[in-house]
């Protein structure tokens, strides 16, 4: 009897199953990024390789003491990169040119917590001997809040269009069976001017949050 009961469920189980149906769909919410990382770096080049590194080590020096007197914290602070190349002679016929100095590239990750800073910090920056900037790259230090409002309108969404679905089918919308969340790009959208020493335009940044609910069909 316990077997019969138990097969009996799987079988409902199962029949319960393939009524069912799944949708997907996205929420978005806008938020303003307060994060920004700068890649800047300091480059020097000398005659040896022993020259243009002390050089270079002097200049990253004075660059990192700045950066934290201007406010940036030490944990904020990151080498992400030091080379030393041969600096090559060009030669008109073809043969290989031959080393005239050595080039020495010290790169800093500067993670700058109060955006409307930026453009002071850039040019301060720059002031202290930063001759390489890379990139800048805008974040949001907290999206959880953001993040929740885009996952209910996901699931409103998800909801509209699976009942858009039953109703065309002439089924009625039962239980939410599953809930599976994608996270999205986020992407930027819009422009803000920042007024400081060097403009900026952090704009405003698109969070995405994709769902993928399947219903009963009664």
């Amino acid at each position: 009897m316990i077997a019969a009961f138990s097969a009996s469920s799987e079988a409902q189980e199962s029949k319960r199953m393939e009524r069912t149906i799944t949708v997907s769909a996205t929420g978005t919410a806008k938020v303003q990024p307060d994060i920004a990382r700068i890649s800047a770096g300091v480059v020097t080049e000398a005659a040896t390789a022993r020259e243009a590194i002390d050089r270079n080590n002097a200049g990253v020096t004075k660059f990192i003491d700045g950066m934290k007197k201007a406010g940036v914290e030490a944990r904020d602070i990151q080498t992400t990169a030091f080379n030393v190349e041969p600096r090559y002679t060009q030669t008109k016929d073809g043969r290989p040119g031959t080393i005239n100095g050595y080039r020495v590239v010290n790169q800093v990750r500067l993670t700058v917590r109060n955006v409307g800073r930026l453009g002071e910090i850039l040019d301060e920056a720059i002031a202290l001997g930063a001759n390489q900037i890379n990139q800048i790259a805008f974040d949001v230090g907290e999206p959880e809040q953001a993040q929740d409002e885009a996952r209910k309108q996901a699931i409103t969404k998800a909801r509209q269009r699976a009942e858009l679905y039953a109703t065309a089918a002439g089924v009625n919308l039962g239980a939410v069976l599953r809930i599976a969340e994608g996270e999205g790009p986020s992407v930027p959208d819009g422009r803000m001017m920042m007024r400081a020493a060097v403009p900026i335009e952090p704009g405003t940044r698109t969070l995405e949050i994709e769902v993928h609910v399947t219903y009963e069909l009664r």
